[in-house]
């Protein structure tokens, strides 16, 4: 429960204590500000508080989006005020200075100062960003929020209030803006109405992910049987399970619903039901006879890459100073020609779009033209996304941040053996070193892999040098144009040179037990994006120790591969260390997405 206190004596005739007993408010009334402090000093500390000003007019649903989100520590509409326990200090020695100036046993909603908003709410809000709270204040769009000085601003808020139809904007505002065309046009047109048929029933959008998960792995399961019944089952049960993912977010939206564990499961699950669907599709096709398993961990590889460019790209120059190009410039030229937005949406292949290509295919063809298709479109992707990420690199004139410095070094994922590189070894000067020392190692690496024979100790010297480079590499501060690409190039290197190994075995098992590896390591990758999206950083040292960074994991690999080249001993040796990294990794996110210090954050959806 959560406690509203109108700062004033109720308008008679208005629903507003109404409206907030429907958001889970208990509502109390103090007659000045001194009542007020006096209120809000008896609430308990473990409690949301909010002050509204008693002649507040306006939908319930911009109460509800400045009253009860649960992401932010403090939050205002014109009229209301919201504090979280955090929060609460913060409130409570601004009221204290608004009581000072306006003085004991005056109404709190007597205007008495030439400030925007005039109400003690407003005052607060105020005072608060003035001492370093910093208090969100929501988009309301044409959702009215006001506080009428007299009748006639009153029937004229009213009268704004009727016009508007409070659900339909509800509704509207539960779909993504920035959506893709199939999931725009074919999925947000109904999956919103299952969205708020799921919120009148008391489902959570964590309960929907979960569904979601539950379907797309039945949908494996249904590939896996390599009968074209099981392709069609598993198509269709595909496309219900991205309904499902659609409507979870939109459930968030719709009611607010936002978690800690929400965000953990809608930021993980999307990758485990597509991994998993690409094992279930190679299972299918080893039971006809085809062995696909080098293509599916070619399509995780291809489209993990992708990703991590996308993340490294935004947190290098998200906050970036005089972050502007020509090439940004074109692209916001072409945003007023309706066509070519959606023309640029669909050919980065997003989730949508994506998944019903695996779908159709899935039911019609067979895996490997699937995964042909996967990695040809994802390919091209991958290549006009980077290409214009350089272009605007290069025509950029940024000064990036030591926040995205840092944040790219955590993206990195450099292990004990690059950190000692970079403390102790060279720093080369130069713009574009960094990601030049990262390819040149990178390149050394993934050239060995594939023209050494299998179980080569020059692999394990290549490894080696591959670790220096990358030390070498992170040494300064990533603060150059191109250097968010070094992430992406460390990910590429770790995952290509498992993928190739795998395959030159020869050994039986080898590559589903390296689909296994990269697999848990991509999580652990996604995990610290998703951390630093929330704000919390990147995972604990530990952590990055234990498992080695992508340079000690990556050597690793090469030494099983020279010292277990008899049969089956490295698919043994892969899928222990497989094994052994998904289990710290798991209990260690686990541990963080569900402790009081997570954010309580939702993904809004993969930016390709």
């Amino acid at each position: 429960m959560s406690t509203a206190i109108l700062t004033g004596a109720p308008v008679p005739g208005s629903s507003l204590a109404d409206d907030l007993r429907s958001l889970g408010f208990d509502v109390q009334v103090a007659a000045d500000v001194t009542e007020a402090a006096r209120l809000l000093s008896a609430v308990p500390a473990d409690r949301r508080v909010a002050l509204v000003d008693p002649r507040f007019v306006g939908h319930v649903h911009a109460l509800r989006l400045g009253l009860t989100d649960p992401r932010f520590p403090a939050a205002t509409v014109p009229g209301a005020l919201t504090a979280q326990p955090e929060a609460r200090p913060a409130l409570v020695r601004a009221l204290d200075t608004t009581a000072e100036a306006v003085g004991a046993g005056v109404p709190t909603g007597t205007p008495a100062a030439p400030v925007t908003d005039r109400t003690v709410p407003g005052r607060l809000a105020v005072s608060m960003d003035a001492g370093g709270t910093s208090v969100q204040r929501p988009e309301l769009g044409s959702l009215v929020a006001a506080v009428p000085a007299d009748v006639p601003a009153r029937a004229e808020a009213e009268s704004a209030v009727a016009a508007v139809d409070d659900e339909a904007v509800r509704l509207r505002s539960a779909v993504k803006a920035h959506d893709g065309f199939f999931t725009t046009f074919f999925i947000s047109p109904y999956s919103r109405y299952i969205a708020r048929w799921c919120a009148r029933r008391g489902l959570t959008p964590n309960q929907v992910t979960t569904a979601s998960l539950l379907t797309a792995l039945i949908a494996a399961g249904s590939a896996a049987t390599g009968t074209r019944g099981g392709y069609v089952a598993a198509g269709v049960l595909l496309l219900l399970s991205f309904v499902l993912d659609c409507t979870d977010g939109q459930l968030a939206r719709y009611s607010l619903q936002y978690s800690t564990m929400g965000a953990w499961l809608d930021a993980t699950f999307d990758r485990a039901k597509e991994y998993a669907y690409y094992a279930g599709l190679a299972l299918g096709a080893a039971r006809g006879g085809d062995d696909v398993w080098a293509l599916a961990l070619g399509a995780m590889v291809l489209q993990a890459c992708r990703h991590v460019i996308d993340f490294s790209f935004n947190e290098a120059n998200h906050d970036a100073v005089a972050n502007s190009s020509p090439t940004a410039a074109l692209s916001d030229r072409l945003d007023s020609v309706g066509w070519t937005v959606w023309v640029r949406r669909m050919i980065v292949l997003p989730i949508g779009e994506r998944w019903a290509m695996i779908a159709v295919l899935t039911a019609v063809t067979t895996p490997r033209i699937v995964f042909y298709a996967l990695l040809i479109g994802c390919a091209f992707a991958a290549c006009y996304t980077t290409a214009g990420r350089l272009l605007r690199s290069l025509t950029r004139k940024a000064e990036r941040t030591d926040r995205a410095a840092r944040a790219l070094a955590e993206l990195a994922d450099s292990g004990p053996l690059a950190q000692f590189v970079a403390a102790r070894g060279p720093r080369i000067p130069g713009a574009f070193s960094a990601p030049v020392i990262a390819l040149v190692g990178a390149g050394a690496l993934i050239a060995a892999a594939l023209q050494q024979p299998f179980g080569s100790k020059q692999m394990i010297f290549a490894a080696v040098f591959y670790a220096i480079c990358s030390g070498v590499a992170v040494a300064r501060p990533l603060k150059g144009a191109l250097d968010w690409l070094v992430p992406p190039i460390f990910r590429a290197a770790e995952y290509c040179t498992v993928l190739i190994l795998a395959a030159r075995s020869d050994v039986p098992g080898a590559l589903p037990a390296a689909f296994g590896l990269v697999s848990a390591v991509a999580y652990h990758h996604y995990d610290t994006v998703y951390r630093i999206r929330g704000g919390t950083g990147a995972p604990p040292q530990w952590l990055v120790r234990t498992i080695g960074g992508h340079e000690g994991r990556t050597l690793v690999v090469a030494v099983l591969a020279a010292v277990f080249t008899q049969h089956s001993a490295f698919t043994v040796a892969l899928t222990t260390l497989a094994v052994a990294v998904a289990l710290v990794v798991l209990v260690e996110s686990i541990r963080f997405w569900v402790s009081s210090g997570a954010p309580a954050v939702h993904d809004e959806g993969e930016p390709a």
